[in-house]
C-alpha cells in the first residue's frame, strides 16, 4: 500500500531545505539524491511505488526546487558544499543508515557523502550518474573547454546548457519513442531554470563539475576498497553519459548488479515500474 508523502522543511546550516518523505520510519531508508536541473520531484514515480515498503527521503539541494536559493555571492555553489549540507541534513533528521540512490548530480554529492561517512551507507544505487572519465561523452568537449577558460566559453555554455532545447534533450536523448515522454518534464524544468538568479547559480555549480572529474579516482578507489553493495540502472538513450559507464562500475565492484534499460537520462520518466522492481529485489536481497 502506498503511504502518503509529506512535504517538509528542515533548517540546515542557516538554509531552509525542502524534502519529501514517505513510508514507515522503521523500514530501510533510501536517501534519494536528484540530478540537474531537477529536484526531489523527479522521484515521485518511486514514492508512488515504494513508499509502502521503504522509508523514502528526497531533499532538494540548495539552489534547487523548493529549498532556499542563496545568491552565489552568499553561498559557494560547489559539490563539496552541497555534500556538506546534505550530510548535515541527514544528521538533522537523525538518519544514521541508508541506501544512497544517486542520479546525475546525485553521484558527485552522494560519493562525497559516502567517503565522508562510509559507516552510514548500507548500499549504493546508481541511475545515470558518472564516476569514470570515460563516462563523459562527446557533448562534454565544449564543457571541458569551459572548465579550462570560463571567461571565453561562459556565454556559449549558458545559451546551450540552460536552453529549452537542451532541457528537452536531457530527457528524450536518442529515444525513438518521443511520445512516451510527458512534455511537462522539460517545460517545468525550463521554467525553473528561467527564474531570476538561476543562470548564475547553475553556471557556478557546473564550473565546479571539473572537480568531480578530478576526484573520480578517489571514488573508484573507495569502491574497490570497500566493495559496497551496488545496483546500477542505466537508461541507454542518455545523450550526455556514455553507455560504457555501467560496465565501468562493474570493474570496480565485480558483484554489482547492472541493468541497462530502454529509457533515457532520467530513466524514471519511462521505466519506473522496472526500476522499482529492481530496487525492491536489490534492497531485500540477503546480505
Amino acid at each position: 500500500m502506498r503511504r502518503p508523502t509529506r512535504y517538509l522543511r528542515k533548517q540546515v546550516d542557516g538554509l531552509s531545505i525542502f524534502y519529501r518523505e514517505a513510508g514507515p520510519e522503521d523500514a530501510p531508508t533510501l536517501l534519494l539524491l536528484h540530478g540537474f536541473p531537477s529536484s526531489s520531484r523527479m522521484f515521485e514515480p518511486l514514492f508512488a511505488r515504494l513508499s509502502g515498503r521503504y522509508h523514502l527521503v528526497a531533499p532538494d539541494y540548495p539552489g534547487f526546487g523548493h529549498s532556499d536559493w542563496p545568491k552565489p555571492k552568499e553561498f559557494a555553489y560547489t559539490f563539496d558544499h552541497l555534500a556538506d549540507v546534505m550530510n548535515h541534513f541527514t544528521e538533522a533528521l537523525g538518519l544514521s543508515r541508508y541506501t544512497l540512490y544517486m542520479q546525475d548530480y546525485g553521484g558527485p554529492v552522494g560519493f562525497r557523502m559516502a567517503l565522508a561517512h562510509p559507516e552510514r551507507v548500507e548500499a549504493l544505487i546508481v541511475q545515470n550518474a558518472v564516476a569514470h572519465n570515460g563516462g563523459l561523452g562527446e557533448l562534454w568537449k565544449p564543457r571541458r573547454a569551459f572548465w579550462v577558460d570560463r571567461a571565453a566559453h561562459e556565454g556559449a555554455l549558458r545559451s546551450n546548457f540552460l536552453s529549452l532545447a537542451a532541457t528537452k534533450t536531457r530527457h528524450v536523448g536518442s529515444d525513438p519513442n518521443v511520445e512516451r515522454y510527458d512534455p511537462d518534464l522539460w517545460t517545468d524544468e525550463f521554467a525553473f531554470l528561467s527564474q531570476p538568479g538561476q543562470a548564475d547559480i547553475q553556471t557556478d555549480l557546473f564550473y565546479d563539475y571539473r572537480t568531480n572529474v578530478e576526484t573520480y579516482p578517489r571514488w573508484q578507489g573507495w569502491m574497490r576498497a570497500h566493495q559496497p553493495r551496488l545496483l546500477v540502472v542505466w537508461g541507454k538513450y542518455d545523450p550526455s553519459f556514455d553507455i560504457s559507464e555501467p560496465e565501468a562500475y562493474r570493474r570496480d565492484v565485480p558483484t554489482a548488479q547492472v541493468h541497462v534499460l530502454d529509457a533515457g537520462h532520467f530513466a524514471l520518466d519511462t521505466a519506473a515500474d522496472e526500476i522499482a522492481a529492481l530496487v525492491c529485489s536489490f534492497v531485500n536481497a540477503p546480505h
